[in-house]
């Protein structure tokens, strides 16, 4: 398989505050194809966790805030070190709910 030639963007990923919990839940779909860079902002009033397996914490969003992760930036082999097609984000509040505000999971695949 040869390397891909245009990036696609998934269709975003939404979870309003109110579904936001303390335990981890999938946020939308899983991915469609492997992801190559992924963006998660938070725009609720609170932390929010995010984890690519769903039991464990990996990252930390504060309120307002976001990260991207461009996971395949400076690689040789691109087929090789990516997020794998079928994997879901995951997302729980850091110890107290949201009030307000969504968190949006952007990601883009190559095609």
């Amino acid at each position: 398989m040869g390397y891909p030639k245009k990036a696609i963007f998934e269709n975003i990923k939404t979870a309003a505050f109110g579904a936001i919990g303390a335990n981890y839940s999938a946020v939308g779909t899983a991915f469609s194809a492997p992801v190559r860079l992924i963006g998660i902002s938070n725009l609720t009033n609170q932390n929010i966790l995010f984890s690519d397996d769903g039991t464990n914490d990996k990252v930390i969003i504060p309120p307002g805030g976001g990260k991207v992760f461009d996971v395949s930036t400076n690689r040789t082999n691109q087929e090789n070190f990516l997020i794998a097609e079928g994997k879901f984000a995951y997302i729980k509040h850091a110890g107290v709910a949201p009030t307000s505000g969504s968190v949006y999971i952007e990601a883009i695949i190559g095609g």
